[in-house]
């Protein structure tokens, strides 16, 4: 049996569909290439030696997400399909709405249709909103999100918790990233954002690699130490064998299902606990590879906050995970992908 991977194409998507298939998994991929390449499933192959099956299809088309059902015998689910710009979504709110909500429901209607009632979500540390404790632990308060697309991902998360308290056959986890930066150390595979990147690290590597002249440093007065934002960035490949391991979580859990009563619903933060600001990852940025990032003071953008980081504990106890790379390993794959792919996968 196999599994599905929406978006499995993007930049998370793609790093964990080798993970998966490392670890013996045959996978199937369903991308709709909206903000992704057909070329990073050749290069998953070149990688793993093995080329998922792969489908162009969108979330929100029940048809051709019916056949692909019929067609393949899925275990589980991990969702990563949607928009996912917090900028974007205060200016375009209703399609971050319609698409990630509507595909959410659209995709676990197919799913229970065809008896798969196991799911990995693609969560994300909005869903706590603007806190004053830190760091942020799967107990804190959900909070008023501050942009739609926190909104959109506080609402799947809630409908998903709807749905497994209502069967509790379902096998549910919510896995919240904080900030996913750098490549596979390959250097094979990486985040290929259209136009000018929303996220750090793509947009410095693309001022480094000389696509873009400078970067843009989006507020310098929030109250932290040196005025600019604070996150926890976590390197990809670390985020993708959360995922690993959140599978293998959901597969004991089916094993033992006729011995338990209690409902299968995992929620887990995964970060490094470590915050950084903008400009700790340019300097980190710099000494990890030697070269200097030109920047200009631009205005706040609306949604942002001023820290966010994780406690990520629970992801350890439960699932035993935790992060491994440092900031400069983070920073020095992301410029082997960026250097090696200077105009991403074109």
């Amino acid at each position: 049996m196999a599994v599905l991977v929406t978006g499995g194409a993007g930049y998370i998507g793609s790093h964990t569909v080798v993970e998966l298939i490392l670890a013996g998994y045959d996978v199937v991929i369903v991308d709709n290439l909206s903000n992704s390449s057909r070329e990073s499933i050749e290069r998953i192959k070149t990688i793993t030696g093995k080329t998922p099956e792969f489908y162009h299809a969108d979330i929100l088309d029940r048809k051709a997400l019916r056949e692909i059902f019929a067609k393949t015998e899925i275990s589980c689910c991990i969702h990563f399909a949607g928009l996912k710009a917090v900028g974007e979504s205060v200016e375009k709110p209703w399609e971050y709405y319609h698409n990630n909500i509507l595909g959410t429901l659209t995709l676990v209607d197919e799913m229970r249709r065809h008896g798969v009632k196991n799911l990995i979500f693609s969560s994300s540390a909005t869903v706590y909103g603007d806190q004053e404790t830190m760091p942020l632990t799967e107990a804190s308060p959900l909070g008023t999100c501050s942009n739609p697309y926190g909104f959109t991902k506080a609402m799947q998360e809630q409908i998903l918790r709807d749905i497994q308290t209502a069967d509790r056959e379902w096998n549910v986890t919510l896995l919240r990233y904080f900030n996913p930066i750098g490549a596979h150390p390959s250097g094979l595979i990486g985040e290929d954002p259209r136009g000018i990147p929303n996220n750090l690290l793509p947009y410095i590597t693309q001022v480094a690699v000389g696509r873009l002249p400078h970067l843009g440093l989006f507020g310098d007065d929030y109250d932290t130490p040196d005025g600019t934002c604070i996150r926890d960035y976590i390197h990809v490949v670390d985020l993708a064998i959360g995922h690993l391991m959140a599978l293998r979580r959901i597969e004991e859990q089916t094993e033992q299902s006729a011995l338990q009563s209690a409902p299968q619903l995992g929620v887990y933060n995964l970060g490094t606990g470590n915050g950084y600001s903008v400009l700790e990852v340019i300097a980190g940025f710099t000494k990890a590879t030697g070269i200097e990032i030109p920047w200009v003071l631009k205005p706040r953008r609306s949604g942002d906050l001023a820290v966010s980081y994780a406690n990520a504990d629970k992801a350890w106890t439960e699932l035993g995970w935790e992060a491994t790379y440092d900031i400069h390993q983070m920073c020095a794959h992301a410029w082997n992908w960026q250097s090696k792919n200077p105009n991403g996968y074109e």
